[in-house]
């Protein structure tokens, strides 16, 4: 059968148990070369026939699936993060159906989670936003129209930007149009938790200018909002002393 595994954010070690253990049982894995940090590869036994998926299209990925499939072997098909997010899988899996190939799906931690641990800092602050937006500019690939940085911007919520980093000029821009102060706080994190890790907090009118200091172009997350400062919150009640709950009553 095959395996969809999240392969963490990048840390060698933030894979799930599970999906390392399918890693190392794997006759074939098949993994995202652009993304996926190839340090977890070392998990895998030493007859595992590995392909760098990013020099393939969709149907050289299912043909050596179906190789393997006839010859009984088990295969991973190995995404950055957690594969639900922009992982492409959804095509990949209507084909295996189509095929009457079986699999299943491994979650992992996404990078948008790998940042804000890298950054020491909590999405949902009380008082300030308690909604996150995983979201991406449109660029060659479009976004609906609703979903456009402009009409997401209204919301205020905290914004995390996959796949955008290439035109941090026009993303600032537009979140300036979409009505955000050019003063609100923003943070780039790239490659979060790999060696080679880059981070740093700016604010929207600074993020062209930090993101080429820093030669930032790719392969970077642009988280945006209040949270970003992580300063102005109010406590949470589920742990204030007069709080009560279904577990500790409260001393109001």
């Amino acid at each position: 059968m095959v395996h969809f595994v999240g392969a963490g954010p990048g840390a060698k070690d933030l894979i799930t148990i599970r999906g390392k253990e399918l890693i190392e049982k794997a006759d074939v894995i098949i993994y995202a070369g652009s993304l996926v940090n190839p340090a977890l590869l070392d998990y895998a036994g030493e007859a595992c026939d590995i392909y760098d998926s990013s020099r393939l299209n969709l149907d050289e990925v299912i043909e050596i699936i179906k190789s393997a499939e006839k010859l009984g072997k088990e295969t991973v098909r190995l995404h950055t993060g957690d594969p639900s997010i922009y992982g492409a899988i959804r095509e990949q899996m209507d084909i295996l159906d189509r095929e009457n190939i079986v699999y299943d799906v491994t979650p992992g931690v996404s990078s948008f989670c790998g940042a804000a641990a890298s950054l020491q800092m909590e999405y949902t602050l009380p008082g300030i936003t308690q909604s996150v937006i995983i979201t991406r500019m449109d660029g060659r690939t479009g976004v609906p129209e609703k979903e456009s940085v402009e009409a997401l911007s209204a919301h205020g919520a905290t914004m995390v930007f996959f796949l955008s980093a290439g035109d941090t000029k026009r993303l600032s821009d537009r979140l300036i149009a979409g009505g955000v102060s050019g003063d609100t706080p923003c943070a780039i994190v790239y490659k979060a938790t790999w060696p080679d890790e880059k981070k740093l907090v700016c604010t929207i009118k600074e993020l062209p200018e930090k993101a080429k200091e820093y030669g930032i172009t790719k392969t970077a997350l642009i988280i945006v909002g209040k949270a970003v400062a992580q300063s102005g919150y109010e406590l949470s009640r589920l742990y204030a002393p007069e709080f009560t709950t279904e577990f500790r009553k409260g001393n109001a």
